[in-house]
């Protein structure tokens, strides 16, 4: 623990954007991740948290057990729902029912036993798949609720949530994670990896990733199959 900065929990799912984003805010921040293990198709991309937990030295890297498999009706946590391997119209099915909400407040939870007034989550309302939980409208709407509904902001601890990526492109991204030390070799994006970790190279997720590389002009260190 870091007594000179401030504690704030990091949701990290081990891909691109949330390893950005942990990378910028341990600097002004004393970094608790938060991982979760929710039912999705693979693994993976929990192996790449806790290697990047590590990495980056957090305080402490936790990984809850939620099964939003039992719910159902999305591609990520049905495996009867294939994930798609050309670009959708509308929301997709990749699209996880209120997973947002349910990570935010698990990190909320967290960060009032840890009397930390910062959660930092990496959502992107610019390059990514027209989820309605990654809009800037949806986390100004959680703010409110988050100060509301907690003890600490009654008692006057006002509750943040930070999305740094929100505006950003994913070239800009790419090229503040470099800055700030990334290996994006650690990371995984890809909605349909493979056990050993190689992306699909076609799902949304991997297309957004490999476009970002190329406009960041940055070589793309990413095992694909395709």
């Amino acid at each position: 623990m870091n007594e000179s900065k401030p504690k704030a929990v990091i949701l990290l799912s081990g891909g691109l954007d949330s390893v950005t984003v942990l990378a910028t805010a341990r600097k002004k921040y004393d970094c608790y991740a938060l991982s979760f293990s929710y039912g999705q198709r693979h693994s993976i991309e929990l192996e790449a948290a806790k290697k990047i937990a590590k990495q980056f030295e957090v305080t402490e890297h936790r990984i809850l057990k939620i099964d939003l498999g039992q719910l159902g009706g999305s591609a990520l946590t049905d495996m009867d729902i294939d994930v798609p391997e050309t670009q959708e119209e509308g929301i997709p099915v990749t699209y996880v029912p209120a997973r947002n909400t349910i990570f935010l407040s698990y990190a909320l939870a967290w960060a009032e036993v840890l009397e930390a007034q910062d959660i930092f989550i990496g959502v992107n309302a610019v390059d990514y798949s027209g989820y309605p939980d990654c809009r800037p409208e949806y986390i100004d709407a959680f703010s409110k609720m988050a100060n509301l509904a907690t003890k600490s902001a009654i008692e006057g601890h006002i509750i943040s949530i930070h999305t740094p990526l929100i505006n950003l492109s994913k070239a800009e991204i790419i090229r503040m994670g470099i800055e700030n030390g990334v290996d994006y070799a650690l990371t995984i994006s890809c909605y349909a990896a493979n056990e050993q970790g190689e992306a699909c190279g076609v799902c949304d997720s991997c297309r957004l990733r490999k476009t970002g590389f190329d406009d960041a002009g940055v070589a793309d260190p990413t095992k694909y199959t395709k």
